[in-house]
């Protein structure tokens, strides 16, 4: 049985929302960055150096992050919570 059978439609939504919105923060976060990473034992890459400052400034990303979180988390919770027909027979 894998793991996503045990779980409720609601639920299912909400992982696919939480992947989603994970795949779009890594672009957003990325967006700059560039590549800093390939093979520098060529003679011509021996001189090139990758600066630690490429990219977004870490407190954007941070912030990033957090409001894609939030959005997460008030989607959660929207679809997650129980609707008024069976809060009111309960």
């Amino acid at each position: 049985m894998r793991w996503i059978d045990g779980l409720s439609k609601a639920q299912r939504v909400v992982v696919v929302i939480g992947l989603g919105l994970w795949a779009v923060g890594t672009y957003v976060v990325s967006l700059g960055a560039g590549f800093a990473f390939g093979w520098t034992g060529y003679s011509p890459f021996t001189s090139q150096l990758y600066a630690p400052s490429r990219g977004l400034a870490a407190w954007l990303r941070l912030i990033i992050w957090l409001v894609l979180i939030c959005l997460w988390a008030l989607t959660s919770i929207r679809v997650l919570r129980p609707s008024s027909e069976n809060a009111a027979s309960d």
